[in-house]
């Protein structure tokens, strides 16, 4: 298959440098010509074999989701067993506390994932998740609650990128795109199972305690099930242990692909894995065009205004006469279906088309809602404009704009700066979620609904155009394919 490999590198290098504009078409354009010199009779791996490797990683967004809502039921009841309650301040810190601790373990993660290996990254994941569960499960305290919640973070902000990236070097390329999908639904039920378990805290003393130590769980079954999980035969090759590479491949995709797999992995071996990568080459040196891409494409997806959205949603419902635990099953339930269509759509559609007509429609949905926040409409048509209209975003955010980013990114950055550049993408998602979450109900007051939903819906349009320009389709792509259509220039 990779017999043609020489030819199709000169056809790249051939291809005349254009701007930035039409740097996409370039790419897409080298893919192509790939397909045309790669042999295509090689049959797909079996998937059976890497499902159950992927699904432990899964665990990880399972807890992601978990953690961020296990307070939201639960909270007036923890603020009143440990006597901070009507202390607005000490309440939000208790929810976005999470937040500073993820953007420090999202920082750290490139480095450790590259320095232990994806699944020693995932125990260390659910170490501190572990000891943050407990610790806020036992307290007796605010500062207890403050410290535990920080230690969960350090573990969600840690756990994402790692789960990405594994699931990517760990899938075979005709189905990476719908594994990809099921971070996504995982991260779904571990927020429907986070209200679930805090339905009975209104009935019952001291509820709040078993949401958190139920939490420690998962984690302990992540970190256990890891040892019997396959190493990311691309970690282990770029540690030059080739022969365990190999035989790691053998696990994930059957003997019979192994060695093909493993002479993709020497044709993009220029001999540079094992030099360390600086920030700075990721802001200025030969990858920093896929780094904007990937920044922009996280920036974008929070300044949509999706936690916006998951933030106001019992507001919104309950004056609409719809009960706030009512409201967020309806919301969890529109986020769940549309991850589950779009597992079954990323491999046949692709991830543009679906990045695409997600962040459309989440502008068309903005649009609905801003209209509904108009005064010029009655009472009740404004209203099934607004809540039409949140259930309509939510669920075409869960289509493509929530699961593509993670999975695209991890494919588009070689296997060099993988792991970093996935880790500072995804700190830039960390910094605007938390500015979100601090400003909206500030500009909510000043602007108004209808001025801060047209601006969200003026994001989305932003992200349409951005997407259309920059993102590069690598549906049934191995990441070797993507890596040579992408390699630099010179």
């Amino acid at each position: 298959m990779w017999g043609h490999h020489r030819e199709s590198s000169i056809v790249y290098k051939r291809t005349p440098s254009k701007d930035n504009s039409n740097m996409e078409e370039d790419v897409e354009e080298n893919l192509d010509l790939l397909d045309n010199f790669i042999d295509k009779e090689t049959t797909n791996p079996s998937w059976k074999l890497s499902l159950p490797h992927v699904l432990v990683a899964t665990i990880t967004s399972f807890l992601f989701g978990y953690h961020l809502g296990v307070v939201n039921e639960p909270l007036e009841s923890i603020s009143v067993d440990l006597g901070f309650n009507g202390n607005t301040l000490a309440e939000g810190l208790v929810v976005s506390i999470c937040l500073g601790g993820a953007l420090f373990g999202c920082l750290l993660s490139g480095w450790i994932a590259d320095a232990v290996g994806r699944r020693r990254a995932f125990q260390l994941c659910a170490l501190p998740m572990i000891i943050g569960a407990a610790m806020s499960a036992a307290t007796n305290n605010l500062f207890g609650m403050l410290v535990g919640r920080l230690f969960v973070g350090t573990g969600l902000g840690l756990g994402p990128p790692v789960a990405a990236l594994y699931v990517t070097e760990v899938s075979p390329a005709f189905v990476r795109g719908t594994y990809g999908a099921l971070i996504q639904i995982a991260t779904c039920f571990g927020i429907l199972g986070s209200l679930f378990i805090g339905i009975p805290v209104k009935e019952i003393s001291g509820w709040w305690r078993v949401c958190f130590w139920v939490s420690t769980i998962p984690a302990a079954i992540l970190a256990l099930a890891m040892v019997f999980c396959a190493e990311s035969p691309h970690w282990l090759y770029k540690q030059g242990r080739t022969a365990e590479a190999e035989a790691e491949f053998e696990r994930l995709l059957g003997v019979s692909e192994a060695k093909f797999a493993m002479s993709q992995l020497s044709k993009v071996d220029r001999g540079e894995d094992t030099d360390t990568v600086k920030f700075s080459e990721l802001l200025h040196g030969h990858h920093s065009k896929v780094v904007f891409i990937g920044s922009t494409l996280f920036a974008l997806q929070q300044l949509s205004g999706i936690n916006a959205v998951f933030y106001f949603s019992s507001t919104v419902f309950k004056s609409a006469g719809v009960p706030s635990d009512f409201a967020n099953v309806c919301i969890g339930v529109a986020n769940l279906t549309g991850s589950i269509i779009s597992t079954g759509l990323m491999d046949k559609l692709g991830r543009k088309v679906l990045l695409f007509w997600s962040f459309f429609g989440m502008a068309i949905s903005m649009i609905i809602q801003a209209t509904g926040a108009s005064t010029l409409l009655p009472t009740a048509g404004a209203l099934y404009l607004s809540v039409g209209g949140m259930l309509l975003f939510v669920f075409t955010f869960a289509l493509g704009a929530g699961p593509v980013p993670g999975l695209l990114l991890t494919e588009i950055f070689p296997s060099r700066i993988r792991a970093k550049a996935m880790a500072f993408c995804m700190s830039v998602h960390w910094v605007i979620n938390f500015f979100v979450g601090l400003l909206f109900l500030r500009l909510l007051e000043k602007l108004g609904a209808q001025l801060l939903y047209s601006m969200f819906a003026t994001f989305c349009i932003m992200a349409v155009i951005f997407v259309k320009r920059n993102v590069v389709e690598t549906k049934g792509k191995s990441l070797q394919e993507i890596e040579i259509a992408l390699l630099p220039q010179e």
